[in-house]
């Protein structure tokens, strides 16, 4: 085992070295309007999703705790409060909101939520710098293209052994985000992702249980790349193989358990935008369940009704099925909208009955509807032997009725994939309709123009318009 993990580091000894090159001189590059552009639609949908956070109770409880850990004397902004926290508080608490109602953005191929980690530091730290909006804007794509490229190599192992990338992988390009805010100089960005590999963590276990860790999981993220970036700015040492080191990422988390491809990390770096291959959600449910969703809700539209329905079985990628189909009976009973939302048979069950599936789909009243969990309970589920995964989070769902008759409906494409994205309109409705549930539509448009304008004023007119408690 030693000598593989060393053979591996001794292969790729540089891997580190380029991503902090790439992070030091990213000023130099010329960022594509059109990646700029993409950037600001994929911030405008997570804000959205942060007012809508807002009225839940975890929003709730998190706030309540963040400011018992807060001084009181911070001036950062809390996306859709009047909140004004300490910076690393504020990071923390809006990466809660962002991720809070898992609606937020995803690269497929790293299976990531990068926007919910990427978006509340460079926020907080790109205000706490006096940073233009142009300046936010860039670290922001360079947060996401490292993070991305980071789970992309990979190949959903994380997710496989238990770890949750947004928050492993994150840190790390919330480091260099924070670390090009903070004008650190080219030998501070090595030490800085040197620091953050003992800070970035992530773990899967909610799943057995629907709790809450998964939400915290981004802004944690958030935090710990401040404290490396700040820690390493002022001079204190980082390892500087954290990415293919001995002990680094890839070899401590994966090894020999999962066939990882670390030179993906830098593959087309510079020149291949990963910002446009990151996924807008339609549908407030984990990205893995998408396609099983969108087909039962077809059937829906074809007439299929529940009362006919005899079996239903759900083809599923192979490696989403730990995620989103085990244990088979906890996930026909999902104690929570939490549950709910990582549950094939639940939400596969309600397209079928319902013919939608929002917000008001995973309220805790619409987990005991008898007819949905009677349809739960003849739902099972195979591994897809035709599946495009990691590329499309695809699959199909096969009805039989009592009367024989076997229906088939498959996404093998899902919807918001990177060649089948949301557009710039259908980003802007989910905007309007998220924020609608807790602000004016006068604050939304204010929301929207301060947005889709960053580049044309500074970071705090943002955060002016951001930091305003809703009102409806």
């Amino acid at each position: 085992m030693a000598a593989q993990f060393e053979t591996i580091a001794a292969q790729h000894k540089d891997i580190s070295r380029q991503i902090a090159q790439f992070a030091a001189s990213f000023d130099d590059l010329v960022v594509p309007q059109e990646v700029l552009q993409r950037a600001k639609y994929l911030i405008l949908d997570a804000i959205g999703i942060a007012y809508a956070s807002g009225a839940y109770e975890f929003a709730a409880r998190a706030r309540q705790g963040v400011r018992a850990l807060d001084s009181g004397a911070g001036q950062s902004v809390v996306i859709g409060h009047d909140d004004r926290l300490d910076l690393r508080n504020a990071i923390l608490l809006n990466g809660i909101l962002v991720h809070g109602l898992d609606f937020d953005d995803t690269h497929a191929k790293g299976v990531i939520h990068a926007t919910a980690s990427v978006l509340p530091t460079v926020l907080g730290v790109a205000c706490a710098q006096g940073k233009s909006g142009k300046q936010m804007l860039a670290a922001y794509v360079l947060g996401l293209e490292v993070a991305c490229r980071l789970g992309v190599v990979a190949k959903g192992g994380f997710h496989q052994l238990g770890f949750h990338p947004t928050g492993l992988v994150g840190t790390f390009g919330c480091t260099m985000a924070a670390a090009a805010l903070m004008n650190a100089k080219p030998e501070h960005y090595r030490d800085a992702l040197g620091l953050a590999l003992s800070s970035a963590s992530g773990s899967l276990e909610f799943l057995e249980d629907g709790a809450w860790n998964k939400r915290m999981h981004p802004g944690w993220a958030g935090v710990a790349a401040v404290t490396s970036a700040t820690l390493a700015l002022h001079g204190y040492r980082g390892t500087q193989r954290p990415i293919e080191g001995r002990f680094g990422l890839f070899n401590s988390y994966l090894g020999d358990r999962w066939n990882f491809d670390i030179d993906l990390a830098v593959q087309g770096l510079g020149e291949v935008w990963e910002v446009m291959a990151v996924s807008v959600k339609p549908i407030p449910a984990c990205h893995f369940t998408h396609a099983a969703v969108d087909a039962a809700v077809r059937l829906y539209e074809q007439g299929v009704r529940h009362e006919d329905i005899e079996s239903i079985e759900v083809l599923v990628p192979q490696e989403v099925v730990k995620t989103v189909c085990e244990p088979l009976a906890a996930k026909r009973r999902p104690a929570n909208s939490y549950e709910a939302q990582f549950s094939i048979p639940y939400l596969v069950a309600t397209g079928l009955i319902k013919g939608r599936l929002t917000l008001a789909e995973i309220e805790d009243q619409a987990l005991v509807d008898p007819a949905v969990l009677a349809l739960c309970d003849r739902t099972t589920y195979t591994a897809d032997p035709d599946t495009a995964f990691p590329k499309y989070f695809d699959g199909e769902v096969v009805v039989t009725l009592k009367n024989g008759v076997i229906l088939r409906e498959r996404e093998a494409v899902n919807r918001g994939a990177f060649d089948r994205p949301l557009s710039s309109s259908d980003i802007l409705h989910k905007f309007h309709e998220n924020v609608a549930t807790v602000a004016c539509p006068a604050q939304a448009e204010q929301i929207e123009q301060a947005v889709l304008g960053l580049d044309e004023h500074d970071a705090q007119a943002l955060a002016h318009a951001l930091g305003r408690a809703a009102k409806k």
